[in-house]
């Protein structure tokens, strides 16, 4: 059995052992406990779970030193940073609380019998109900507002729904110790055992999803985790909901006249982008620096004019990323490969480039243009502002592939 370890980002040394990995029969005793303890949250009523969530957030608040330390030496975000998503984490379950004694959020509608032209009408009277235990997926970026105590957390509570957290491979000594500062509160607040659960591992929470009790799943992670826990949804006998906040690109144009204009304060807030918060809000960026040259502009047009009547996609609809799996880092250490050179061919760069969807970086494409095709015939390097870029192996390589390809 695997041991799930907590370690020290600043140095890279394994701190604690803070749990082995969750087994399949403890994943289905927990989801067992989450199904029997559905009845009573449900029965405390919008003003007891209301109350709960107070208590959780008040306890968080009691334990703020002790989850903040944790989570500082666990991620390195620092503690001003932790603080504020504490206060956030805390914030969030109150808001819900206030939503519950509100009480319009179970949209209820009400129809009462009486006559009508059809025939007489019955009393029909709707509302929103709890579904069941939900499956929550902690995040790598936030230790504890998308965590154990974070949104999701809070929402299915507040719905009446207990929940069973799989805990993130980056903090679990942090989930491990605020899953029991909220499952004592529960337990204060009269919520029943079992309301809320923990469970470590991959495959913990890939059984997590195909358990028959599970009734929901909030995911807060990249487009390949997802999709990953889609396919077990699909798989299940009865499909279940999935509440995905996912990955996503968000492309930012800057043109030479703004570059030339306010380049430096562009430049500032680009760095500032992807560095607040320990680089834990923006994973990655990048930038091309290279002016549209008259023959990008040419290619340009080319591929508006082919996605424009259905044809292939262009070079940015093609260069679209997924997000790494865990075990391989962020996008932009992988993009570097692992011995940290960008852009050269190796074992370790092809390995990273099977976990993408680009295609892989390099200088020629996969249909090499006339000057790679001219320079591979003369078995000759190709220049490019007399730098080699291709050597006369390389480029005789790809004649002979074109060559095949022509049936010659």
């Amino acid at each position: 059995m695997t041991d799930v370890v907590s370690v020290e980002p600043r140095t890279g040394g394994t701190v604690e052992v803070v749990a082995p990995e969750t087994t399949p029969a403890e994943v289905d005793a927990r989801c067992a406990a989450a199904a029997a303890a559905a009845p009573g949250l449900e029965a405390l009523g919008r003003d007891g779970r209301a109350d709960l969530l107070d208590t959780l957030a008040d306890a968080l608040e009691a334990r703020r030193t002790d989850v903040v330390g944790v989570a500082d030496r666990e991620t390195a975000l620092g503690q001003a940073r932790l603080d504020g998503e504490l206060t956030r984490t805390c914030f969030q379950l109150r808001l819900f609380g206030e939503v519950l004694r509100e009480g319009s959020y179970v949209e209820a509608t009400v129809d009462h019998a009486g006559d009508t032209p059809m025939g007489p009408r019955p009393d029909l009277r709707r509302m929103l109900v709890p579904l069941g235990p939900v499956a929550v997926f902690g995040a790598s970026n936030f230790p504890l507002a998308f965590s154990v105590p974070g949104g999701d957390t809070a929402a299915a509570l507040a719905a009446g729904c207990p929940v069973v957290v799989k805990a993130h491979g980056s903090h679990p000594a942090t989930s491990a110790l605020v899953a029991e500062i909220l499952a004592a509160a529960a337990s204060q607040a009269g919520a029943p055992d079992g309301t809320i659960g923990l469970v470590h591992g991959l495959a913990a929470g890939a059984a997590l999803v195909a358990a028959p009790q599970i009734r929901a799943v909030g995911f807060t992670g990249s487009p390949t985790g997802a999709t990953a826990l889609m396919e077990i949804i699909d798989r299940r006998p009865e499909p279940i909901p999935f509440f995905g906040e996912l990955a996503g690109l968000n492309p930012v144009v800057v043109t030479p006249a703004a570059a030339a204009e306010r380049g430096a304060d562009l430049g500032a807030g680009l760095v500032g982008s992807f560095t607040l918060g320990g680089g834990a809000v923006l994973h990655e960026a990048r930038a091309d620096p290279a002016p549209l040259r008259p023959g990008r502009r040419r290619r340009a047009r080319r591929d508006g004019r082919r996605r424009a009547g259905g044809a292939r996609p262009g070079p940015a609809e093609r260069g679209y990323r997924r997000e790494l799996p865990e075990h391989l880092g962020t996008p932009a250490r992988a993009a570097r490969g692992v011995d940290g050179r960008r852009g050269r061919p190796g074992r370790d760069h092809r390995r990273v480039h099977r976990h993408t969807a680009a295609p892989r970086r390099g200088r020629v494409a996969r249909r090499p243009d006339r000057r790679v095709l001219r320079a591979a015939r003369r078995r000759r390097p190709l220049r490019r502002r007399g730098r080699a870029v291709l050597p006369a192996g390389g480029a005789a390589v790809l004649a002979d592939r074109d060559r095949a390809a022509r049936g010659r």
